[in-house]
């Protein structure tokens, strides 16, 4: 029933990827070997002075504040130099190698950012990296230039040997460690989207309190004050004063409530997705069929995403999408919980449309969650989330005197 972004495949491996065999001739492979030998000392050198001027001053200068900060600078600079030797054994020697995941750079302060280059795995192999090739670089120019004069019928063979250890050093220093690597990177960066919605989240919250329920209570500290002065004067104007202050704490009351009810709703932790997702169809403009089919609960984190994601498409339904009718399908397949949003407006929903979309996809991706929005123009749109499913624990979110609900 639910279409599912495609996962990323690796591209297939061309020639390049496997040892090419050793060939008696002069094409173009043998020169472009040849090439990558006798460049292999400037580059090296440039390597190694890179490093041992740049991250060896910095660890000398650790004991003043500059220290960490150089090394840090230092270590992502290496990053650009390995960057620059993939893209020379890409275009030499034929190597396809994986740039690694970039560091984060979002949702983190000076600090978590200082630390997290400073223990970067990418940056301090591509220093080992350069600082063993010097020896090699020196090694292969020597060997490759002496060949060039005096061993030319078997010059081929010998940069065959030595270009294949090149490959060797590349494969095995320059591309992503593994998929933990890769793995970690995102999450960092996932992180870092969590810390900004929740910051945007408190500032709304913040907002809201100022303007709505803070400014309205004030109003009536000051109504009831004026109330208590008037009160043996003129007891009528006092009297009139007391009922307006009533209607204001009513007003304020409600407003607490509907901002309770964008924190978390109580229906949710009372009675679980079925009947706070009906509790907010309600509220949709056009009529909204809910079908809940849960045999358990998730645990409450992933039961309050998926309420509110819910409760933003339905929004989105309400203000943009011109339909008659929706529909809210939840269910469990294997270890996902599954949401299927549908309208029958005029589509034309896009991530980037301005309305919401974006970070409703930004907050699932933060959980290993899937967002993907099918909306042709002229309609129907099919939005369809997916969530890792865990288990409640006993008792999570449950008040003692209610029962968990069935979905």
């Amino acid at each position: 029933m639910t279409e599912r972004l495609p996962r990323p495949t690796p591209a297939p491996e061309d020639d390049g990827d496997r040892l090419p065999p050793v060939r008696f001739a002069y094409d173009r492979h043998t020169w472009k070997e040849i090439a990558h030998l006798l460049a292999n000392l400037p580059v090296a050198l440039l390597g190694f002075i890179y490093v041992v001027t740049v991250l060896f001053t910095g660890f000398w200068l650790t004991v003043t504040v500059i220290g960490f900060p150089l090394l840090a600078a230092g270590l992502t600079g290496a990053r650009l130099l390995g960057r620059m030797e993939r893209a020379r054994a890409r275009k030499l020697l034929g190597v396809r190698v994986d740039e690694p995941s970039p560091l984060p750079g979002r949702g983190t302060g000076f600090f978590p950012r200082l630390w997290m280059r400073l223990k970067d795995p990418v940056g301090w192999r591509t220093v080992l990296y350069d600082f063993i090739r010097l020896p090699w670089g020196i090694l292969t120019f020597v060997i490759t230039l002496t060949s060039l004069f005096v061993l030319w019928p078997v010059l081929p063979f010998i940069a065959r040997g030595l270009t294949n250890a090149d490959r060797a050093m590349v494969r095995g220093l320059l591309s992503p460690s593994d998929e933990l690597e890769r793995r970690i990177a995102e999450l960092e960066s996932d992180r870092g989207v969590v810390v900004d919605t929740a910051n945007a989240d408190l500032r709304r919250i913040e907002r809201d309190l100022h303007d709505g329920a803070q400014a309205r209570l004030v109003n009536l500290a000051m109504g009831l004050g004026l109330a208590k002065e008037k009160l043996l004067e003129d007891p009528d104007t006092a009297a009139e004063m007391v009922a307006e202050a009533h209607g204001e704490v009513k007003l304020a009351l409600q407003e607490l409530r509907d901002l309770a009810r964008g924190i978390h709703p109580a229906v949710l932790t009372d009675r679980g997705l079925d009947a706070a997702l009906s509790a907010v169809s309600s509220r949709c403009t056009v009529p909204v069929k809910v079908t809940v089919d849960l045999d358990s609960r998730p645990a409450a984190a992933i039961e309050g995403i998926a309420y509110f994601t819910v409760s933003e498409l339905l929004q989105n339904v309400s203000k943009h999408s011109g339909a008659r009718t929706a529909s809210v399908e939840v269910w469990r397949s294997t270890e996902r919980l599954l949401i299927q949003v549908e309208d029958d407006g005029r589509g034309g929903a896009r991530l980037d449309g301005g309305t919401g979309m974006q970070g409703l996809a930004d907050r699932l991706d933060a959980v290993d969650g899937l967002f993907v929005i099918d909306s042709p123009q002229g309609g129907p749109t099919t939005v369809t989330a997916e969530l890792p499913w865990r288990d409640r624990a006993p008792g999570e979110g449950v008040p003692g005197n209610a029962a968990p609900a069935k979905g």
